[in-house]
C-alpha cells in the first residue's frame, strides 16, 4: 500500500475512531480488544496507530509483565480481572490471558492440567464478561514464517530496535509448529459464536491496521453525536493590560540548550 493511500484512509478512520469515542464516553459502554499474535506479528504498532490521536483518558493498554510470586497463586484470570474496562472506557489488551493458550504449554511455562484448565474456563469466563454488557473483540494477527524472519533479522541489526527482540522471540523461532498447533487448538476450543477469533494478514503492516481499525468500527454500535463535533468557536483572547502581569523574557528562564540552532 502506498504511503500516501495510507495515510488518506488513516486520518478517515480516525474521524470514525473519534466518533466511536465519543459514543462509548456518552453512554457509557464496555469495550475490551485482544491482540494477539506470534511475536513481531505487529501488535504493538496496531495498537500505537489505533491510539494515534484518542483521548487517553478513554482508552488504555494493558500489557501485563510475567506475573509475581503472588500472582502465580492466584485464580489465574484475576490478574487481569482488574484491567478491565469499566463503564465509558475501551481497554487494548496487547496479549492478554490467551498467553496460557499458546506461549505457556509451548514454553513450559505452565503444566498441562493449568493448560487443560485454561482452555474450559476461557469460554464460560468470557461468557460472564459478555453477559455482564462488556463488547469483547479478539484479533489474532497472522505474519507469515518468512516476514516474522525479516523482521527478527529488522530488530537484530537495528539498535533502536534491539529492546524489541527477547529471548522467548529466539526460542519461539525454533518452535514455529508447536506455536501453530497450539494456536490451532486455540481457536477451535476457544472461538465462540460470541466471541470468534478475529484473523487479520499482518504481512503488510499498513493494510492490517487498517483493516483491524476497520473491524472494529463493524462491530462496535457508534452514532455521530453532530453537537460534540461542531466547530467551537473560540471568543477573543482577552488582552494583557499594562500593569496586570510583565511575562519574563525567554532567555531570562531556565532554558535547555537549542540543539539545533542555525
Amino acid at each position: 500500500m502506498k504511503k500516501s493511500r495510507y495515510k488518506k484512509e488513516l486520518e478517515t478512520l480516525e474521524f470514525e475512531l473519534a466518533k466511536l469515542q465519543e459514543t462509548v464516553s456518552r453512554r457509557g459502554l464496555k469495550l475490551a480488544i485482544i491482540f494477539e499474535g506470534r511475536d513481531a506479528s505487529g501488535k504493538g504498532g496496531a495498537i500505537k496507530t489505533i491510539l494515534r490521536r484518542m483521548n487517553a483518558r478513554i482508552w488504555r493498554i494493558a500489557a501485563l509483565p510475567k506475573p509475581s510470586d503472588r500472582e502465580r497463586t492466584q485464580w489465574y484470570f484475576e490478574r487481569y480481572v482488574k484491567h478491565l474496562p469499566a463503564g465509558g472506557e475501551i481497554v487494548l489488551f496487547d496479549r492478554s490471558w490467551y498467553n496460557r493458550a499458546v506461549v505457556e504449554p509451548v514454553m513450559g511455562f505452565c503444566s498441562e492440567e493449568e493448560y487443560e484448565t485454561f482452555m474450559r474456563e476461557a469460554p464460560r469466563f468470557e461468557e460472564m464478561l459478555l453477559d455482564s454488557g462488556m463488547i469483547l473483540l479478539k484479533f489474532w494477527i497472522h505474519v507469515s514464517v518468512e516476514e516474522q524472519e525479516a523482521r527478527f533479522q529488522d530488530r537484530a541489526n537495528d539498535p533502536r530496535k534491539r529492546w524489541k527482540l527477547s529471548p522467548i522471540d529466539l526460542e519461539a523461532r525454533d518452535r514455529w509448529v508447536a506455536f501453530t498447533r497450539h494456536r490451532d487448538a486455540m481457536f477451535a476450543r476457544t472461538g465462540t459464536k460470541a466471541a470468534p477469533w478475529l484473523v487479520v494478514d499482518g504481512n503488510d503492516k499498513e493494510k492490517a491496521r487498517l483493516n483491524i481499525i476497520r473491524a472494529i468500527l463493524d462491530r462496535v454500535p457508534y452514532e455521530f453525536n453532530e453537537d460534540a463535533f461542531r466547530p467551537v468557536k473560540l471568543p477573543p483572547r482577552p488582552t494583557i493590560k499594562n500593569g496586570d502581569y510583565k511575562e519574563p523574557a525567554l532567555k531570562d528562564l531556565n532554558c535547555i540548550k537549542d540543539y539545533y540552532a542555525d
